[in-house]
């Protein structure tokens, strides 16, 4: 009687939360439409900026005050009473990423074939957690994956290692994401990058602060609906556009047929060709540069001195005598870094790359060198999916283990959505920019170049090379960041659309911020300070030891996301290599195999973080700059693999050390053993909630 009271309460739950977001999402067509009346009507773009930030970010803000609250399983696992359809999309809100709305499509579009190895392995990694870990660790039951770790390996050291890990890897993937909403905070109201990154910063924290797993879970739901949405408007739209279908994943294939033809135009294309041998030439003559420095430096500021003076000998126009006066190099260090730019502009003197060309490359080494990137980032993906611990945390807030598994199947629904879509979104895009944008006029250029180049240079530049007042292909630089957040105003369609995909982009990159800040919390307030330190303290106090944290690691991510260090994919597909070399061995075996023990496991994440943060501070400029390497890139890597998927050698590290060292020590107790074939075993019934008391 007391289970089916339980299923109907559950059941009442489940009803009034589909009548709740039912109503808002209603509610939000509504105001979309709305704004693009009032934008027809004549409202500025700069204002339809700041209301869908302000209203969007109060919207989260409101639902995190109204889940504010101080009771320790409500804060830290949301009460374990999230239905499993609820859970699946709050998981993926909480997985889509600043990398997976913003990021996914740009990386489709400038790499291609090559970028599927993105939607392979995020989508391929939910298997693996449905499969190994996401059942097995709720019916352990407890808060955090620190506190597996710690429970199953016994002791304080795993569980030290296990939040050491934890920290890393969502560190990494949190500043990604406040870099994320900065861009978006910054395109769509206006403001300075580093203004853009602790303005989004509120509305991660608000969301977050006050109530916890409780507060997030509840905002993820709704951030995924404003997500789902503001993506699929534009690659309907384009779909309609360029073939008349609704349905872009039908008919996407007949116009990568047309880009694959356009392709082949633009490689023959004199204009082009031209362009990239002048690509070709100042690459060459700056690498000559280079050689000799301040030669060359002295050189080039005798020259440009020279055209200055004749210049304003012949009262030449303002604009040429500043443009003169900028050309004198103001240093050595400067030329250098200029002639370091220009030497690189040999990756700009090449053809374009073909879109559906599976591994291109000049020949047989290049290509194989692709293929097997290509199959190892699909390996690191899908185990840092399966080991994400932001991501396994969230199968502790179901109500029992059966809405643990069904809930991993909705996250997979749900993330389908976006990840079968953004292959079609790449090639529309793409082919709108080949068609309109490559052969128009300079003096004609769309207004979006402008606001772009004005957001950041480095994510759009398109600059005439060849003087002739067109625009080729080679002549523009963008950035896969900007795909998605442009294709609106690419594809012609009024503003209000471009402020709904930059809010749907503010709710991807705020949803995964706001479960990754509560990681790293967590893992400091209850797995450090309470399991470790003071396992007297109340609930008030570790309530308000995790806010505390909660707000000191964000500023942090801010201060470090504000910096630039690397794009948001890099950063993104860091956190998966580290996740996977520090968490899968260790949480599988712990699983799977009960002679797996403490020092095996301690040793083993060690090891495998270890090697992978090695080899990503070895092979990726910005941690080379860090650590001051002096060496080329070239003689540090193995095997020509890429630095994004370094857990390569972490995840094969993991297990044979743990494998080994656990087979020459001692065996775990019988007390370790008997938990091992509780979770595993369904006839094994209840869950360990000790922890809840």
């Amino acid at each position: 009687m007391a289970t089916q009271t339980k299923s109907q309460v559950q059941a009442a739950f489940f009803q009034t939360l589909k009548k709740a977001y039912s109503f808002y999402t209603g509610g939000f067509v509504a105001f979309v439409i709305l704004l693009a009346i009032a934008e027809q009507m004549g409202l500025p773009r700069k204002w339809i900026g700041y209301i869908f930030l302000f209203a969007t970010v109060g919207l989260y803000a409101g639902i995190g005050i109204l889940s504010r609250t101080a009771d320790i399983a409500e804060y830290y696992v949301a009460g374990r009473r999230v239905p499993a359809f609820f859970n699946g999309m709050a998981t993926g809100a909480d997985w889509m990423s600043a990398a997976s709305f913003i990021g996914m499509a740009g990386t489709l579009y400038l790499t291609g074939y090559f970028g599927l190895a993105f939607v392979l392995g995020w989508t391929g990694g939910y298997c693996l957690v449905a499969l190994f870990l996401a059942p097995y660790l709720r019916k352990f039951g407890q808060f955090t994956i620190p506190d597996f770790l710690g429970a199953r390996y016994g002791g304080h050291i795993p569980r030290f290692v296990g939040i050491l890990a934890a920290i890393l890897c969502s560190f990494t993937y949190v500043v990604a994401q406040i870099y994320g909403v900065g861009l978006v905070t910054t395109r769509l109201v206006d403001v300075p990058f580093e203004v853009g990154v602790f303005l989004g910063l509120g509305g991660i924290l608000v969301c977050s602060f006050l109530g916890g797993m409780r507060a997030v879970t509840w905002t993820q739901v709704a951030q995924y609906i404003v997500l789902i949405v503001a993506y699929m408007i534009p690659v309907i739209w384009l779909s309609v556009k360029h073939t008349g279908v609704p349905i872009p994943h039908v008919v996407y294939g007949k116009v990568l047929e047309k880009v694959t033809a356009r392709e082949a135009e633009l490689i023959k294309d004199p204009k082009e060709l031209e362009v990239r041998k002048i690509f070709a030439e100042r690459s060459a003559a700056a690498k000559e540069k280079l050689k000799d420095v301040p030669k060359a430096y002295q050189a080039d500021k005798a020259a440009a001195t020279n055209r200055l003076a004749d210049l304003k000998a012949q009262n030449a126009p303002s604009e040429q005598i500043k443009a003169a006066e900028g050309a004198i190099p103001a240093s050595v260090d400067a030329a250098k870094a200029a002639y370091a730019r220009d030497a690189g502009l040999a990756a700009r003197s090449g053809p374009p790359l073909r879109h559906a060309e599976a591994f291109p490359g000049k020949d047989d080494q290049a290509r194989d060198i692709n293929r097997k990137n290509f199959l190892a980032l699909i390996l690191c993906l899908m185990v840092g999916t399966a080991a994400l611990p932001h991501i396994l945390m969230r199968y502790y807030t179901t109500p029992s283990v059966k809405e643990a598994r069904q809930s991993v199947t909705w996250s997979l629904f749900f993330i389908f959505l976006l990840y079968f879509t953004a292959p079609a979104l790449a090639v529309l895009a793409k082919f709108d920019v080949y068609t309109l944008l490559v052969g128009s006029e300079f003096s004609k250029l769309p207004a979006w170049v402008a606001a772009w180049q004005k957001v950041d240079a480095t994510l759009l530049s398109i600059t005439d090379i060849n003087k002739d007042g067109i625009v080729q292909l080679a002549e523009i630089v963008i950035g896969g960041d900007i795909i998605v957040l442009a294709t609106p105003e690419i594809a012609g369609l009024p503003y209000v659309i471009s402020g709904l995909v930059a809010a749907g982009g503010l709710a991807a990159a705020l949803s995964t911020a706001d479960g990754l800040l509560l990681t790293i919390a967590n893992a400091l307030s209850h797995d450090l300070y309470y399991k470790m330190i003071d396992p007297h303290a109340s609930t008030q106090k570790r309530v308000t030891i995790s806010k505390v944290l909660l707000l000191v690691v964000a500023l942090i991510a801010a201060w470090v996301a504000s910096q630039k260090p690397a794009d948001i994919l890099f950063l993104v597909s860091a956190a998966f290599s580290l996740a996977a070399a520090g968490f899968f061995p260790a949480l599988t075996l712990g699983i799977f195999w009960k002679r797996a023990n403490k020092w095996g496991a301690t040793l083993g994440m060690l090891a495998g973080v270890g090697i992978t943060f090695y080899y990503m501070a070895m092979t990726q400029p910005w941690l080379r700059r860090v650590f001051g390497v002096q060496s080329s890139i070239a003689d540090n890597t193995w095997w020509d693999i890429n630095p994004i998927s370094a857990g390569i050698f972490g995840i094969p590290l993991g297990f044979v050390v743990i494998i080994v060292v656990s087979l020459l020590t001692a065996a775990p107790d019988k007390e370790t053993q008997e938990l091992v074939d509780h979770v595993r075993y369904p006839h094994l019934r209840g869950d360990i909630d000790t922890q809840a008391t």
